[in-house]
């Protein structure tokens, strides 16, 4: 998605528009149209979606709150920047949690969840084939987020919720080469794989070493950028 493609969405009821402003410009940081370090353009984001700064606010709002952008004195809102700090930080602690997801989720899932996971791998599958990133990770997230539900742990589900955040945006762009992204997905077969056999601690070791994998992948470019920090 680019400025250029968006179309407003005026019609919407304030709550549902306040989602879905929030939504698109998520994704529009996320896919790297608005860089970091960039200025979020409230007057442009106005003009394109069809709406007035208010819900725009509301949203930058939203995304500072999930570390996507930061409130700056006599700036504005403006695009974080991604630090190898950062993902250093808050990966392992991410990797972790997915690691004791999947050994949770092989012990409680149903039935119908594993067969419903099962689909949503296989539409993953068709979105790599075609190429479509955006719809290969928003299934990814439903994926994870289904993952999380089947392990059965309230407590697991809010903490992994707030670490799951931050990395967000890292873990989109983790999958930006042809070889990670492939690489990525026969990861996500192979966890499916041992999902469906239930092999518990083989899961969640899969998973772990799945984010782990993003934060390797990752880490170089952002060091890259920012000239080694």
């Amino acid at each position: 998605m680019s400025l250029a493609d968006v179309e407003p969405v005026e019609t919407l009821s304030r709550p549902a528009l306040a989602v879905e402003l929030t939504d698109r410009l998520r994704t529009l940081i996320m896919e790297g149209e608005l860089k970091p370090g960039e200025k979020i353009p409230e007057r442009l984001l106005t003009e394109r979606f069809g709406v007035s700064r208010t819900p725009v606010r509301e949203a930058v709002k939203v995304l500072a709150a999930e570390g996507l952008v930061m409130l700056v004195q006599n700036r504005g809102a403006v695009v974080s920047e991604l630090t190898v700090a950062e993902l250093e930080e808050v990966f392992p602690v991410l990797a972790a949690l997915e690691g004791l997801v999947g050994e949770l989720a092989a012990l409680h899932a149903t039935t119908q969840e594993i067969d419903d996971i099962r689909r949503l791998n296989n539409e993953m599958h068709r979105a790599f084939d075609r190429g479509d990133r955006p719809n290969y990770f928003e299934i990814n997230q439903q994926i994870h987020a289904a993952m999380l539900a089947a392990a059965r742990n309230p407590t697991l589900a809010q903490h992994h919720q707030i670490v799951a955040r931050r990395a967000s945006r890292a873990r989109y762009q983790a999958n930006l080469t042809p070889e990670r992204w492939a690489e990525a997905m026969e990861e996500h077969d192979a966890i499916q794989r041992a999902f469906e056999a239930r092999e518990s601690k083989k899961l969640g070791a899969l998973m772990k070493a799945h984010m782990e994998h993003k934060l390797r992948s990752l880490a170089p470019a952002i060091a890259a950028k920012s000239g080694g920090g």
